[in-house]
C-alpha cells in the first residue's frame, strides 16, 4: 500500500513570498516527475502562478460576499472562507478518492495483473498535497473555518506547516522576535509540526536569523550593537546612553532579552530552513525537513489527535446519555424498563391511556369541587370547629379584618 501524502500548508504575512514559494516547490516537485495536489484557499487573490486543482474562487465569488453581506475585505475573506468549510467532507471526499484512485485499463476490456496495478499505482501515486492560505495569516489560523480545514486534513494526512518569513524585514531584532512569537502562537494554535522558512535568501541570508535562534550570547550581541548605534527596531536614530529612548534602551531591551531566554526551548522543536523563491536555493532542504516533520506527525502529533477525538467522542456521548436520562425522568418511565419481568395488568400501554384511565378515575371520586367560598365564610368555620373552644381574642381582631377589608378569594 502506497504511502498517505503529506499536506504541506503555506502561511505566512502579506508580503513574505508565500505565493512564490508556492510555485517554486510546485515547479520543483513537477521537475521531479512527483506532481502534487494543490489547493488554494486564498479567495481574494486575482491570478495565481500556479494551477491548483481545488480553487475556493470556483465555488466562493470573493466580490459578491462582500457586497451581498456589506463586509470589508478581511470580512470578506473571512466570511468566504466560512462557506467554503460548509464543504469540507466534499473537499475531503475528493482528496481521498484522488489519492488513492488507480489507472483505468489502457485498452477497453484489458486486465491489469496485481504486479501491475501496483507499479500504476505507484506511478500515479501523489506525495504532497500544498495548500495556499490568504495573506491575512490572522483570518485563517484564528478562524473557526481555518481550524475546520486544518482539523479535517490532519485526521487524513500527515500535516506540516511552513510559516514562510521575510528574511529581509527580519534582520532587526524586533522584527525577529515579533516574527517568532507569532510562530510561536500558531504552533500552539494548531498543535502541528512546524518548519520555518525563511524567504527571500537570494537578497539577504539567513544565517543571521539561526544563529539568533542556535546561540542566545549572539542574539544578545546584536540586540546590544543595534541599541549603541541607534538602530534599534530598524530605526535611525542617536544612541540614548543608558536611558530609555529612540535607541531602545529601557523598557524593549529588557523584554527582548527576557523572550529571547523564554523562546530557547521552543527553538529546539523547529526546523529551520533558507530558501529562494526566485533561485531555488534550498527547496531539498525545505522537502528533507518536511519528511522529518512528517515522521515526526505520525510518532508524536497522530497519538495525540487521536486521544483528543477520543475524548471528543465519550464527552458526546455522555452528553448524549445525560439528555436521554433527563428525557426518562421527565416522562417518568423506569430506564430498566420490564426486562424479564411481565408488565403489571393496570400499567396503561401509552400515555393516551394513562390520560383516559386519570378521567375514569376523576369520574368515580364520590369528592365534588365545593363552589368557591368566601374567605371570612371559610374562616368563620373553621373557628367554631376549633374543638368547640371560643375564639381567642386575636382570632376574632382577624376576623374583623377581613370583614372590613371584604377580600373574596
Amino acid at each position: 500500500m502506497a504511502p498517505k501524502p503529506v499536506a504541506v500548508v503555506c502561511v505566512g504575512m502579506a508580503g513574505s513570498g508565500k505565493t512564490t514559494f508556492m510555485q517554486r516547490i510546485n515547479s520543483h516537485l513537477h521537475a521531479k516527475g512527483d506532481p502534487p495536489y494543490i489547493m488554494n484557499l486564498d479567495p481574494a487573490v486575482r491570478s495565481i502562478p500556479f494551477n491548483s486543482n481545488i480553487d475556493i474562487r470556483d465555488s466562493i465569488d470573493y466580490k459578491e460576499v462582500m457586497s451581498q453581506y456589506n463586509l470589508g475585505p478581511n470580512g470578506g475573506i473571512l466570511t468566504s472562507l466560512n462557506l467554503f468549510a460548509t464543504k469540507v467532507d466534499q473537499i475531503m471526499g475528493i482528496l481521498e478518492s484522488r489519492c488513492g484512485m488507480m489507472p483505468e485499463p489502457i485498452t477497453p476490456g484489458a486486465s491489469m495483473t496485481a504486479p501491475e496495478k501496483a507499479t500504476a499505482s505507484l506511478e500515479n501515486h501523489i506525495n504532497h498535497i500544498l495548500v495556499d492560505t490568504p495573506g491575512q495569516i490572522e483570518v485563517f489560523v484564528w478562524s473557526a473555518s481555518g481550524q475546520i480545514l486544518l482539523s479535517s486534513l490532519a485526521s487524513a494526512f500527515p500535516t506540516v506547516l511552513a510559516y514562510v518569513i521575510d528574511t529581509p524585514r527580519t534582520a532587526s531584532t524586533s522584527t525577529f522576535m515579533s516574527n517568532m512569537l507569532y510562530a510561536c502562537s500558531i504552533l500552539y494554535k494548531t498543535k502541528l509540526p512546524m518548519i520555518l522558512v525563511f524567504n527571500k535568501t537570494d537578497v539577504q541570508s539567513a544565517d543571521f536569523a539561526k544563529d539568533w535562534m542556535t546561540d542566545f550570547e549572539t542574539f544578545q550581541a546584536a540586540l546590544q550593537k543595534e541599541e549603541e548605534t541607534g538602530q534599534f527596531g530598524g530605526l535611525e536614530g542617536e544612541s540614548t546612553g543608558s536611558g530609555p529612548g529612540p535607541g531602545g534602551n529601557g523598557y524593549m531591551g529588557s523584554l527582548l532579552n527576557s523572550m529571547s531566554m523564554v523562546l530557547d526551548e521552543f527553538y529546539k522543536h523547529l526546523q529551520v530552513v533558507g530558501v529562494s523563491s526566485m533561485t531555488g536555493e534550498g527547496v531539498d532542504e525545505f522537502f528533507a525537513a518536511v519528511g522529518e516533520k512528517a515522521a515526526e506527525f505520525e510518532r508524536d502529533y497522530r497519538p495525540e489527535l487521536e486521544r483528543r477525538r477520543h475524548e471528543r467522542e465519550k464527552d458526546r456521548s455522555a452528553r448524549r446519555e445525560q439528555e436521554l436520562g433527563k428525557l426518562m425522568k421527565d416522562l417518568e418511565v423506569d430506564t430498566e424498563g420490564y426486562r424479564g419481568h411481565s408488565k403489571p395488568k393496570d400499567m396503561p400501554e401509552t400515555i393516551s391511556d394513562l390520560d383516559d384511565t386519570d378521567e375514569e378515575e376523576s369520574e368515580g371520586d364520590d369528592v365534588r369541587v365545593k363552589p368557591e367560598e368566601s374567605l371570612t365564610e371559610r374562616y368563620e368555620q373553621a373557628l367554631t370547629k376549633n374543638s368547640g373552644e371560643n375564639p381567642t381574642v386575636d382570632d376574632e381582631s382577624f376576623l374583623r379584618y377581613v370583614k372590613q377589608a371584604n377580600i373574596n378569594r
